[in-house]
């Protein structure tokens, strides 16, 4: 089994998601931050993609929205996982995941994840932080990422594997 893992990160912790979903998938995993990552690959080649990113001012970041869009035909052929770190939960949540992806892949997808989210503040420019205080009131590093969710998401593509 061969996996594909495309994601963005801002701050990090999209990335610690994508860190733990690699240990845990089984077979042969690639990851690429499409932020950082100068990495060619060819999505028509992976059994399985997993595609996430985080909620930043109410959207998915713009670079998973261009590779969604450049390569959309070939995803809905793949056996496809959607995760998304955000740091609400419940409605909210599933609103801004529902935002984030288009319908039809959400429908034809494995598994879709929620993996709850992180403020680092740390990590934050000024006017990041600024935002953050004013919208949230949070000043320090604060975590809900849901490992939980995470395993939950990695089972689910696992097991289809197992079946076949």
């Amino acid at each position: 089994m061969k996996t594909l893992i495309v994601y963005c990160s801002s701050h990090g912790t999209t990335e610690k998601a994508v860190q733990l979903l690699s240990e845990w998938m089984e077979g042969e995993v690639l990851a690429v931050d499409l932020k950082r990552d100068k990495v060619d690959f060819d999505v028509r080649t992976y059994d399985i993609v997993i595609i996430g990113g985080s909620i930043h001012a109410g959207s998915i970041q713009s670079k998973i929205k261009h590779f969604i869009g450049k390569h959309y035909e070939d995803l809905l052929t793949k056996k496809l996982g959607l995760f998304l770190c955000c740091w609400h939960d419940g409605e909210t949540a599933i609103d801004q995941f529902d935002t984030a992806f288009p319908e039809e892949l959400r429908r034809v997808s494995i598994a879709n994840g929620i993996f709850g989210g992180e403020f680092l503040v740390s990590k934050m420019n000024f006017i990041e932080r600024q935002i953050v205080k004013k919208v949230s009131g949070v000043t320090v590093d604060t975590s809900n990422l849901d490992k939980t969710a995470i395993m939950s998401f990695v089972m689910k593509i696992n097991s289809t594997f197992a079946l076949a």
